[in-house]
């Protein structure tokens, strides 16, 4: 395993539970050493190219900018041998960012588990039952899929030319979540609300349930009733309170109006009334 940062520890680990022999771990920070002892007990610390040179299996678990120099460089040492499984976990890059690899005979898999780390053994436990994207060629798409299963997940395949639309679709959806969360708890707190977070909880758990549940057929709000005077107040609101926000408050409008237009949820003059609201400069 390359690394034994918050990702490949814990993979290693699960891979431990499943019956696999974690042979060693590159790990050069103290915390990835520390993270490495606690998730891999007695699993050998060494170099990289160590690490591939020991491997059937071999797991990099570095960040997206890191995965493609890491790849060139492995293949250049010679340190993986023809036949081995090399997997990465990246969710941006499909197997193709691992040619030089299979280049000099490794077998490229892609497996991204959809899933935040913590880098502790909690994280084992929202293992269980979570989404996996897997890219790999058709030959060996039961390895991959059989590893993602082992480890508790449940793979579900992406064409490597759709993987950066499918990243984008997560980072959307979660990387944007955490966002607009801490803006509106940050704007409740302006407008005197002394705890947020307990303001919030209870109506972004209903949201994200119901939307799961019901698609656009959910949406709830000004937009999906047609209430343009009220989308100005908010548009003429932040623009004097939280600037900041007003530019990705309009563009979630417009967005959100589209689909509600679509959906049915409006007709087509509510729909256009709110666009021009949401096409408007706020007056200072």
């Amino acid at each position: 395993m390359i690394s034994a940062g918050r990702v490949g520890a814990v993979l290693g680990a699960a891979l431990s539970r499943a019956g696999h022999r974690v042979d060693s771990v590159a790990a050069v920070s103290d915390a990835s050493r520390k993270r490495a002892g606690l998730l891999l007990p007695g699993v050998a610390i060494k170099p990289p190219d160590a690490v591939a040179a020991a491997a059937d299996l071999l797991l990099l678990a570095v960040p997206d900018d890191a995965l493609a120099s890491l790849a060139s460089g492995l293949a250049a040492t010679g340190a993986v041998r023809r036949g081995a499984l090399v997997a990465h976990t990246s969710g941006a890059y499909g197997v193709g960012v691992l040619s030089p690899l299979t280049e000099a005979g490794a077998l490229p898999l892609a497996l991204h588990p959809v899933m935040t780390f913590a880098g502790t053994d909690v994280d084992l436990q929202r293992l269980d039952g979570a989404a996996w994207g897997v890219t790999s060629d058709d030959v060996l798409r039961p390895v991959a899929e059989a590893l993602v299963i082992e480890m508790g997940g449940e793979p579900s395949f992406i064409a490597e030319q759709l993987r950066p639309l499918y990243h984008a679709g997560l980072a959307f959806a979660a990387n944007h979540l955490v966002t607009l969360v801490t803006q509106a708890a940050d704007l409740l707190a302006a407008s005197g609300v002394e705890v947020p977070q307990r303001m919030l909880g209870p109506l972004l758990g209903a949201a994200l349930d119901n939307a799961l549940r019901s698609g656009d057929r959910a949406l709830t709000g000004p937009v999906a009733r047609g209430d343009s005077g009220t989308v100005a107040t908010h548009v003429q609101t932040l623009s004097r309170h939280a600037p900041q926000t007003v530019e990705a408050y309009v563009a979630l409008g417009r967005l959100t109006a589209e689909r509600a237009l679509a959906s049915g949820l409006l007709d087509v003059e509510q729909a256009a009334a709110l666009l021009d609201v949401l096409a408007s400069k706020p007056r200072p």
